[in-house]
């Protein structure tokens, strides 16, 4: 019995087979292999397509996107979900906030007023009320900077000839700017973001002192200096904590002065809240802003320029696990099942880890409980992560696969918080403290020199840190204004 002849994907007998034309079965085969490249063609446009697609959908709760990339459309249209995947039912308008009154010793003029007449009958009225009813004006006064004139003369040696002029008192500034306008320049062109040409505009509108833009730059440069050691203090303090965040982002450097020779892209990168602009984004910057012996624990992503910490010394951000599980999960076939699964443990985990910071579950009980839901998730990437795939092989599967074998090298660093006190699963502290970089690299498009770009992260370092202990920034800036021009100790960021 002669065996079939199978052309794409069809068994024809060999008898009919040796029956057909040559000129048909040339023709049968032509056809047959087109089919099979077609095939292949729309296989890979079909590869495509998904690709493309799961770009075009990815937003900040699936990907590394940031929120300011979603759109306003993507924003409006998001329904906020409690913790069970359910809409929120609409909450009910926060009472209004009434400003605080001052005392009244306090006030700089206290008017004393009484009615005359009866609102309702016109009848005369008369006394005095011990509780009136309080209200408070605040007002700004018109301000007129103060000008202090130094007339250094110059006398003759009676003995030599020798022409000597007297010296500006120890603080005074040969730039003619005090301390607290140099600080407020700083405070308007640093944390309120506002360029040299603003900076100039509200001076002079505000305080009535013409400023030019040469000015600007020089007062800035001024507060580099004068800040230059208490960040480095700062520096300092955050590499001894028992818990550090880290995150980077990037931001642009210019050449202007010389420091970029190359046009290599900057990046802002954060231990919080100490800020310094590298132009690198390796292991060893990583290295070399936390520093190799720290012996505290680093919240991070996973990027690999964290990949030489130690996996007991690391917290994987779970805020980024959720993306991947929610791209995952997205996805189609064994990705959607993979990703819906890893979606309800994170919740049920998130659910115990808000009641043990609001002290409603004790650590111990938490402690039991992961055990058994970390296994699970162990389970799940493992199984995963066991799929076969080819090594270049882009279907939405092998994306998932690859994820989870990924997520198996750092399971450990998944479960730090769990064990231990003080440190969170989010790097929340770090994204958040990188929100004023980004915007102010969206407004300015970063820096155009290296003395910029360490004005930026030096004011950066000093409002983040201040307004973490509720300290006045402007104060501040003026103390160590003044301690540079005097020579003396400056102001502290520690707590």
């Amino acid at each position: 019995m002669s065996e079939d002849i199978e052309i794409a994907g069809i068994k024809v007998p060999q008898a009919d087979w040796a029956a057909t034309p040559p000129s048909i079965r040339t023709l049968v085969l032509l056809m047959s292999q087109r089919l099979k490249e077609q095939d292949e063609r729309i296989r890979q446009q079909d590869e495509r397509i998904r690709q493309l697609e799961e770009r075009l959908n990815q937003t900040s709760k699936n990907s590394s996107k940031p929120p300011s990339s979603d759109g306003f459309s993507q924003s409006q249209g998001s329904q906020k979900t409690d913790q069970k995947g359910k809409p929120q039912r609409s909450r009910q308008p926060s009472p209004r906030q009434v400003r605080k009154l001052k005392p009244r010793d306090t006030c700089d003029q206290v008017c004393e007023l009484m009615p005359s007449v009866c609102s309702a009958c016109g009848s005369s009225v008369s006394g005095y009320d011990p509780h009136p009813h309080r209200h408070q004006e605040i007002e700004l006064p018109p301000i007129e900077p103060r000008v202090i004139e130094y007339r250094l003369h110059q006398l003759s040696c009676p003995v030599c000839g020798h022409q000597t002029r007297a010296n500006l008192p120890t603080g005074v500034s040969p730039s003619g700017y005090g301390e607290r306008l140099s600080a407020i320049v700083s405070l308007l062109s640093g944390p309120y973001r506002q360029s040299y040409r603003q900076v100039c505009g509200l001076m002079d509108d505000l305080f009535g002192v013409g400023l030019s833009r040469g000015a600007v730059g020089r007062l800035r440069a001024e507060m580099v200096a004068a800040l230059s050691a208490p960040v480095a203090a700062a520096k300092d303090y955050v590499q001894t904590q028992p818990v550090m965040h880290s995150d980077e982002t990037g931001f642009p450097q210019g050449n202007r002065d010389g420091g970029n020779p190359h046009r290599t892209k900057g990046w802002m990168w954060v231990l919080v809240s100490f800020f310094e602009v590298v132009l690198s984004r390796s292991q060893q910057t990583a290295k070399a802003l936390i520093g190799e012996a720290y012996e505290g624990i680093v919240t991070s992503d996973r990027y690999s320029a964290y990949g030489w910490i130690d996996l007991a010394q690391w917290q994987v951000c779970w805020a980024h696990l959720k993306r991947d599980f929610t791209a995952m999960a997205e996805r189609t076939g064994g990705s959607q099942e993979t990703g819906e699964a890893l979606l309800r443990r994170q919740r049920r985990l998130f659910r115990w880890w808000h009641r043990v910071r609001d002290g409603t579950l004790a650590r111990e009980q938490f402690i039991a409980r992961v055990a058994h839901l970390r296994q699970g998730i162990k389970t799940t990437l493992a199984e995963t992560a066991a799929l076969p795939i080819e090594a270049d092989e882009k279907s939405p599967l092998a994306k998932t696969i690859r994820t989870c074998r990924r997520l198996l090298k750092v399971e450990p660093a998944l479960w730090t918080f769990v064990y231990t006190v003080g440190v969170e699963p989010t790097n929340n502290a770090a994204e958040q403290a990188l929100r004023p970089a980004v915007i102010w690299r969206k407004t300015s498009f970063g820096a155009q020199s290296q003395s910029g770009s360490r004005f930026v992260t030096h004011l950066l370092t000093v409002s983040a840190s201040l307004k973490a202990q509720d300290r006045n920034i402007l104060d501040f800036l003026t103390q160590a204004c003044l301690a540079n021009r005097a020579g003396t100790e400056p102001p502290s960021l520690l707590p």
